[in-house]
Formats: C-alpha cells, sequence, structure tokens
C-alpha cells in the first residue's frame, strides 16, 4: 500500500548523495548525473512534481581545486562549495534541459529552518517554483553555513523538506541499495530489511557509515527517515541506480512507513532543525510537568540556566542529572532569566511587573524530545 502510494505521488522529494553523483577523484561524472535526470524527467512528464536535494558542491570542487580528498577545515570546504556549487547547478541545467526542464538553485542554511520568517521565505519560494514548473534543486548552503549552525548532511534536510513542500513521498539515494540487519560486506553477508513500520523493526540492527566523499551514513538516513515519517511523508532507501524503481513504487531498498501524528511545521523544525542556544535546567515537578502533562515551564520550576541567548530563540531543557528532555522558544532573555528562578509569576509580577506575570516557554513553543 504505501509503495503504491509513493507510485502515485504528485510531489516528491528526492535526496541524491555526493558518492552517488561524482568520480573517486571528486569530479562530477556527467554520465551518472544524466542517468538521474532521465528517470526524474521521465516522472516529471508523468506529471509528478520533483524537488532535487543535491550534494555534490564540495565534492565537485575538489577536482577543480586540485585537492585529492575532501578538506577538513571549514574555510576549505565552503572555498570547495563556492566553486563545486557552480559546476553541479551547470550540469543539473544542462542535463534537465534535454527535455525542456529548468532549474532553479535554492540554497539553505539551518538556521533559515531556525527562524520562522525565514522558514516560511523558504516554503513560499519552493510553492512558487513549482507552480512555475521549475526543478527545485536543494542544497545547504556550505559556502556560509558555520560548525554552529549547519544541517551537518542533506538527508536532515531533505526530510525538513519534504515537510516544507507537503510533500507525497520521499526517495533517498545513496550508494547502498538498502538498509541491512548488519553490514553487507561481512562474510555471510546480511539480510535487506524490506519495510520499517515503527522502532521495533531497526532494535539489533547495526547502522554503520557509508559513502566515498559524502558526510552523510546509514544512521542519518534513519534519521531522516523517522523525520519524514513523524511528518507522515513516507520514505524510500535505495541505491542512485534503483531509482525509477523506487519512484515507481516497486519492491527496492527500505520502505518507511510513515506514522499516524503529524506535526506542526514550528514543532518539527524546533525538533529537528533547531540548536538549543542555552540550557534551563528543570527540577523533577518540572520534567513531569512539562514532559508528563504538557504543561509551560514556570520559572519556579528552572534550578539554573547555561549560556547566552534572546527572547525567541531555541533553548534546550534538561532534567535534574543534565539529560535532555526537550526544546523550547524562550520568552525571556538569558540574563534576566537567574532573577526569576525558584518564584511564582504571582511574586514576580507583583515585584517586577505585570509583564513577568508570564511562563518561561509556553507550552505551544516546547517539542519533547
Amino acid at each position: 500500500m504505501v509503495r503504491e502510494r509513493i507510485g502515485t505521488a504528485g510531489r516528491i522529494v528526492v535526496k541524491v548523495g555526493s558518492s552517488s553523483l561524482t568520480t573517486p577523484q571528486g569530479m562530477i561524472d556527467v554520465d551518472r548525473v544524466d542517468a538521474l535526470v532521465d528517470v526524474l524527467a521521465a516522472r516529471r512528464a508523468a506529471g509528478t512534481q520533483i524537488v532535487l536535494v543535491s550534494s555534490g558542491a564540495i565534492a565537485a570542487g575538489l577536482g577543480p581545486l586540485g585537492l585529492k580528498a575532501r578538506p577538513k577545515d571549514l574555510a576549505t570546504q565552503q572555498a570547495a562549495a563556492s566553486v563545486g556549487q557552480g559546476v553541479l547547478v551547470a550540469r543539473y541545467t544542462s542535463s534537465f534541459a534535454r527535455y525542456g526542464l529548468r532549474v532553479g538553485q535554492v540554497l539553505l542554511t539551518a538556521d533559515d529552518m531556525m527562524r520562522r520568517s525565514h522558514h516560511r521565505n523558504a516554503q513560499r519560494t519552493l510553492a512558487r517554483l513549482l507552480e512555475l514548473g521549475i526543478v527545485p534543486v536543494v542544497n545547504e548552503n556550505d559556502t556560509v553555513a558555520t560548525d554552529e549552525i549547519r544541517f551537518g548532511d542533506n538527508d536532515r534536510l531533505a526530510a525538513l523538506v519534504a515537510h516544507l513542500t507537503h510533500a507525497d513521498a520521499m526517495i533517498l539515494l545513496s550508494d547502498v541499495d538498502a538498509l541491512y540487519d548488519g553490514d553487507p560486506r561481512r562474510p555471510g553477508g546480511a539480510n535487506r530489511i524490506t519495510e520499517v513500520r515503527g522502532p521495533e523493526d531497526l532494535e539489533g540492527v547495526e547502522l554503520g557509515s557509508s559513502g566515498r566523499v559524502g558526510t552523510g551514513g546509514m544512521i542519518t538516513k534513519v534519521q531522516a527517515a523517522k523525520i519524514a515519517t513523524g511528518a507522515g511523508v513516507p520514505v524510500v532507501l535505495t541505491a542512485a541506480a534503483h531509482a525509477a524503481h523506487a519512484l515507481a513504487g516497486d519492491d527496492v531498498g527500505t520502505v518507511f512507513h510513515p506514522g499516524g501524528r503529524h506535526p506542526g511545521t514550528r514543532l518539527l523544525w524546533l525538533a529537528h532543525a533547531a540548536t538549543g542556544r542555552g540550557r534551563l535546567h528543570l527540577d523533577e515537578g518540572a520534567v513531569k510537568a512539562v514532559a508528563g502533562r504538557r504543561m509551560s515551564l514556570l520559572p519556579a520550576g528552572v534550578l539554573k540556566v547555561e549560556g547566552e541567548f534572546s527572547a525567541g530563540d531555541p533553548v534546550d531543557l534538561c532534567g535534574p542529572t543534565g539529560e535532555l528532555v526537550g526544546r523550547g522558544l524562550v520568552n525571556f532573555d538569558s540574563g534576566e532569566i537567574p532573577e526569576l528562578l525558584g518564584r511564582s509569576t504571582r511574586e514576580l509580577a507583583s515585584a517586577l511587573g505585570p509583564e513577568y506575570e508570564r511562563e518561561l516557554i509556553h507550552r505551544d513553543d516546547i517539542v519533547i524530545l
């Protein structure tokens, strides 16, 4: 049923990894790109809207810069991305043009998902591109992203884009053909996991890394699938060589079934795109109130504050021993909070003014992790 749904989907996000697009030397493999575009253009001609989330910018920049391996320092990665992004998009532009299709480049950072105004702008831009018949080619903006604010891999970006665009399905293409219950390269091999309906289907599964020049691995792909299915989007994980079969709903790769509960956009990005700018440590009573009864966080239940942040920033909520409980959008600057701790909102309003008779974080702005 889920594979049939993918086969008839009206809007699909397709993510392809660096290792599926480049040679071992880091140059763009024209034949591989054209083969992928052949498949996507055929589905596009059948009436399906396609959003392509493509890695490969940094890898494509290695050859022109004379680099033999992916650089480890951020500045050189950004330089490679700057050079490679143009090479990558030019290749897609030329390849899709064979079918009379135009592409539009969309570069995003995690900050674009965290800040609601940026988030809405990205959503409107992607929607308009699709309305105009353009194939959006999305990538992380590696040229300006920092270690502190970045997706880290395009698998998670693809899952968030799938939610952002209200996609009907997501296809994760890599250099592995499916999720296995072990390392298929070991003697004796491993068994392909054809379907994942919930966490219980992944119990005991070894999630090793994969990929030659990318940053992602099987762990990030499973995490991305969890994000997408949590937003109601079915996912197929398979090799780029099986892209046509995956899009057709055939029995290839591993299919992840969507969950029944679909969170709102804000809670989804708060859970998976936002990075806590600080930490609030809660006492046991506050943890039970926030995580158990889904109540707002009040100053009386907070033991201490860590980090520097401003009102409206995402902050991590931790239990008494430091365990991560949730994340929320705080209503006060970090410098204001120490004076509020352990005091009731009524007491604060009487001592500091009516603007302090409110919660530190409203329950609608909290996601439990």
